[in-house]
Parts: structure tokens; sequence; C-alpha cells
């Protein structure tokens, strides 16, 4: 079963909290989306690098305030986020 970017999110805000610091693991987040842990992990490192996760260096997880903002738009519209990318004009 293939799981989207936007279910980890969604649920990675579920089970933690950017405000308190509250983290969970891949490997909980793997079972409750039903998910290998490393569809989680490759879906973990593209929220991490647009800002909307944190991972530790222990391996768990906590969704960032632009993560939690970001679901707080409620929007059925499919919304792009891309990883900002430095500019080559220098």
């Amino acid at each position: 079963m293939s799981v989207t970017r936007r279910a980890v999110l969604e649920q990675l805000a579920a089970a933690s909290d950017a405000t308190r610091r509250e983290t969970t693991t891949v490997d909980a987040l793997a079972g409750t989306l039903g998910v290998d842990e490393h569809a989680v992990e490759v879906h973990l490192r593209g929220l991490k690098a647009c800002d909307l996760a944190r991972i530790a260096p222990d391996g768990t997880a906590r969704v960032t305030i632009t993560g939690e903002e970001l679901l707080a738009l409620d929007t059925d519209a499919v919304v792009i986020v891309d990883a900002a990318r430095p500019s080559s004009d220098g």
C-alpha cells in the first residue's frame, strides 16, 4: 500500500506537537498508516526539506508550526510545496 505525503503530514501532526516539541517515531507513524517504515522515512525527509517536519538525531520526528499552519488551511485543493533551492543567479 502506498501513502501520500499529505497523509504522513496529517498523521505526524496528530501524533506530535510543534509548540510542546512532542515527537513520535517512524515506527509508530508507519504502524498507524499501515505502510512500511521506509515509505514514511522518504516522506519525512521531503517534509523536512520544506520545513514542515523536524527529524531529531535519534530518529524521532515532529510537525513544525509551518506544517500545522499548512494543515489548518483545510483546503481540498492541491497544494504543491517544494524545498527552496538556491538561485543560480548568484
